[in-house]
């Protein structure tokens, strides 16, 4: 006799934001994944689950005072699928604080896998849970902003907001 995994149940709701509409997803009701609109590595609509607003409604929160300046960190729990590798670098994005930022290189130093720099770029690359996870606030080693999923004038504008820009991070920084 085999048996196979229970299925995960999957929830979704969009929320807007001072960037454009964010889709939450929700895995067994915990936040699994948010992406912004034409986000790179976005997933197919129908992988999202039911729509349903009801796991979301601390998420939409803690975001809400984020975007009004009023929360520099997320207290929420996250399902997050990926390898070990990306998870180990996930972990490590959600040390760096509000308004600072840190290299590739850093992060890969910081694991211990100092010639790591892209690996760490590809699992940075493949965060399923942008803002909250905070990919944004990693940059080239040269201090450029380099890639991001959501887009680049999304990141200059998020941490431009993180350092103290306009409300929403509409003010540029780079």
């Amino acid at each position: 006799m085999t048996t196979t995994p229970a299925a995960t149940a999957k929830q979704h709701t969009v929320a807007d934001s001072p960037y454009g509409p964010l889709t939450l997803v929700a895995t067994d009701g915990v936040l699994s994944a948010l992406y912004m609109t034409d986000q790179r590595h976005r997933p197919p609509q129908e992988t999202f689950g039911v729509p349903d607003p009801e796991p979301f409604g601390e998420v939409i929160e803690q975001l809400g005072a984020y975007f009004a300046g009023d929360r520099t960190a997320f207290d929420l729990p996250l399902n997050l699928a990926g390898t070990p590798f990306q998870r180990s670098v996930w972990a490590e994005l959600l040390k760096i604080p509000y308004g600072e930022t840190r290299t590739y290189g850093e992060l890969a130093e910081e694991l211990g896998k100092p010639g790591a720099s892209r690996a760490v770029g590809l699992a940075n690359g493949k965060n399923p849970v942008g803002i909250i996870v905070p990919c944004h606030r990693v940059i080239g080693a040269s201090g450029s902003l380099t890639g991001y999923g959501g887009g680049l004038d999304r990141k200059r504008r998020l941490l431009a907001f993180e350092r103290g820009g306009t409300q929403g991070g509409a003010q540029a920084l780079f």
